[in-house]
């Protein structure tokens, strides 16, 4: 049985997406739900908020072996051999990281060239495109994982074509701001025809052996990190873009029609509305661990560690909700 793939994305960057992946990965684990954390953004933020940067260089492409991302593909991508096996990165008991790697934007264009061979029958071609799946499919196999939680970089390119198909389920994350909403212009559409690129492209696989993936991506609904009120910005203008939310994800996401007035308290694609916690956050970022497992010793005194009950209860409601959402059992 494969496990799910769950990708947050949204075409503007900017929106918490890195952080929204690595606090569920942890919440998933501290609920006892075997995780993979996929870093499949060239960037890596999403390792680098694993691991530390000792670790970092034993892991990336300055090491004899290269334990990342990239390093499974490169055999793929040199024309010596298919996928090898991944390297998962014990976090916790629970929690499994595939680390991403820098490395990762040079096999774009591979991606790119592939992609009008699948409709030659080219088994190549089809091992290029499938290959974020099949590496994602074996770490969870590794760690006895059902859930896989993907992180991937704020574009419409090729690398995010393929990690997009080889999802079952898409989150948007969102800020109340124009540019969020002009994402979902970008975003919706785009997401649909790879769907369908894909989808016509399957069936013509030549090699019956080599799995791949379903390109469900379901849309599962969106997440609003809310800002932090400033003086130079009144609330007013944020209520705008809040309140134009709802239709715009279902007219650019869904592509259905916008009919009455939904709010985000209303709206059953809102999975959840989140506080910034900016100072926690930067706590928690130095202390390089998520902000509902912050202690005393880490400076969370006070109304701080009131902040850090409410991000943990946060966190663990939008895990419920999204484990709801896609199916997932948790304990």
């Amino acid at each position: 049985m494969s496990a799910r793939i769950v990708t947050f994305f949204n075409n503007k960057g900017g929106v918490g997406k890195t952080s929204l992946v690595y606090h569920l990965a942890w919440m998933y684990a501290d609920l006892g739900v075997p995780v993979i954390a996929a870093d499949l953004d060239p960037q890596a933020n999403l390792t680098a908020a694993f691991l530390d940067e000792g670790r970092l260089t034993q892991l990336w492409p300055d090491a004899a072996h290269p334990k990342t991302v990239f390093g499974c593909i490169e055999p793929l991508k040199k024309g010596v051999g298919d996928v090898g096996e991944p390297w998962v990165e014990e976090i916790d008991d629970h929690l499994g990281l595939l680390v991403g790697d820098l490395s990762l934007s040079l096999f774009e264009d591979e991606l790119s060239a592939m992609w009008p061979k699948c409709v030659d029958r080219d088994e190549r071609a089809f091992r290029v495109i499938s290959a974020f799946w099949r590496v994602m499919q074996a770490a969870a196999g590794q760690r006895g994982a059902e859930m896989v939680l993907m992180d991937v970089g704020p574009n419409l390119g090729a690398i995010n074509r393929a990690a997009l198909i080889a999802s079952d389920f898409m989150i948007v994350p969102l800020a109340p701001d124009l540019f969020s909403l002009q994402g979902l212009r970008n975003l919706g559409p785009t997401v649909r025809d790879w769907r369908l690129g894909w989808l016509e492209r399957a069936p013509r696989n030549p090699e019956p052996s080599l799995s791949l993936p379903g390109g469900r991506v379901e849309p599962a609904g969106y997440i609003v990190l809310q800002h932090s009120v400033r003086l130079d910005r009144p609330v007013k203008a944020y209520d705008q873009w809040i309140a134009r939310i709802p239709g715009s994800y279902r007219a650019d996401v869904l592509d259905e029609p916008v009919t009455g007035e939904t709010t985000l308290t209303n709206d059953p694609h809102c999975l959840a509305q989140l506080k910034p916690y900016r100072s926690l956050m930067a706590m928690a970022h130095e202390s390089q661990k998520p902000i509902f497992h912050l202690k005393s010793a880490d400076g969370a005194l006070g109304a701080h560690a009131k902040g850090v009950q409410e991000a943990g209860r946060d966190f663990r409601h939008l895990a419920h909700a999204i484990a709801e959402r896609t199916g997932a059992a948790l304990p």
